[in-house]
């Protein structure tokens, strides 16, 4: 499952996003920082249009769609990599999830106190990422000594590889650079070998970013503003999701209508997550039931089906593929056989967002 971890400074909206998005009250939102201390996680259903007529089309018993993971992770503050308000028991937490969610606050209120005392969404972004990157480079410094050591003797040409990188990566980070910039310049290329190691780091500023910016609610159906962040981001109004959250999805979709409001925040916040992280959504579709699953954009059919089950990566024999609009017009697997519309795929087909599938496997 997909884990995103919703991460910034205190009292900038961060927990009630998260009730907003997970439609509970399990985190603590409140006026003063590290009103969250452990971890509030939420899974949530990804919305899909699709899958309603494709469960029709099959008359399948259930429809199971995908779901994402949301972190809630305390508010980190300037310090948090020296440890500084519990930082490094929050950083660990961030460690574990897939991508990195950051609010930034674009919002006025009086009420509620900003740490630094001005509302600077590019400021807020500026203090969480230094805090990242220097949580890396403390990671990445102490294995540098490590194999610097180790690299004197014998094992100095089987280490020469690990010794580049991390020389790259020790330089780049105290340029207060993150980690998924290492190429941007040109002057290093990551291989697979250093793939590998990447891998084994850990590191947070690897992990792909977005921005959410929590906006005043008047400005909700106001064009978007320049932030001048450094990576994607979306404008949602966390206090305007909350309030939509306590609404019955009629109601809710009715009070989008009056605001102008074509989507909801989860929804946008799911488009742009799927972007981030290059997902692509397929289905099975039968009687017993239509259920979405999540694959990286490029995946061959072996790794698809070791989504289903693990076990189908090396049974893998080949799959029905067809577009779930064609699968739902043409009545299903049944209708749509004879109509040239269904392919079989072997090993190294590349699955599509929108396929629907029925893998042959070996048992």
């Amino acid at each position: 499952m997909l884990s995103l971890a919703i991460v910034g400074l205190p009292n900038v909206g961060k927990s009630t996003l998260f009730n907003a998005l997970t439609k509970s009250k399990q985190a603590d939102a409140a006026n003063y920082p590290f009103c969250t201390i452990e971890p509030n996680v939420g899974v949530v259903e990804v919305p899909d249009e699709r899958l309603q007529p494709l469960a029709e089309t099959s008359k399948a018993l259930k429809i199971v769609p995908t779901a994402i993971e949301f972190v809630d992770v305390a508010g980190l503050v300037k310090g948090a990599s020296e440890g500084e308000g519990l930082g490094n028991k929050f950083l660990s937490h961030i460690r574990e999830c897939d991508a990195i969610i950051q609010v930034v606050r674009a919002f006025e209120d009086g009420n509620i106190t900003h740490v630094h005392g001005k509302v600077d969404p590019k400021d807020d972004s500026e203090v969480i990422n230094l805090e990242l990157i220097m949580a890396d480079w403390q990671t990445v410094s102490k294995r540098l000594d490590r194999v610097r050591k180790d690299a004197k003797g014998v094992r100095a040409k089987e280490l020469s590889k690990e010794l580049e990188l991390l020389e790259k990566l020790d330089a780049h980070l105290q340029s207060g650079k993150p980690a998924r910039t290492l190429e941007d310049d040109g002057s290093f290329v990551v291989g697979e070998d250093e793939q590998l190691i990447l891998r084994d780091l850990h590191l947070i500023s690897m992990k792909p970013l977005m921005y959410v910016v929590n906006i005043e609610e008047r400005g909700t159906g106001n064009e978007e503003r320049n932030y001048d962040l450094d990576a994607p981001y979306i404008e949602v109004c966390a206090k305007l999701e909350a309030e939509l959250s306590e609404l019955s999805d009629e109601d809710s979709k009715d009070f989008m209508a009056d605001l102008g409001m074509t989507q909801s925040g989860l929804d946008k916040l799911i488009v742009a997550g799927y972007k981030l992280l290059n997902l692509v959504t397929y289905f099975t579709s039968g009687v017993q039931e239509t259920r979405a699953w999540t694959v990286t954009k490029g995946a061959k059919g072996p790794e698809a089906a070791g989504v289903i089950h693990t076990d189908f990566i090396k049974g893998f024999i080949k799959a029905d593929v067809v577009n779930w609009k064609d699968f739902v017009e043409h009545g299903g697997w049944n209708g749509i056989k004879g109509t040239g519309k269904m392919r079989l795929e072997g090993k190294e087909y590349i699955v599509e967002d929108g396929d629907v599938v029925y893998f042959h496997v070996a048992t």
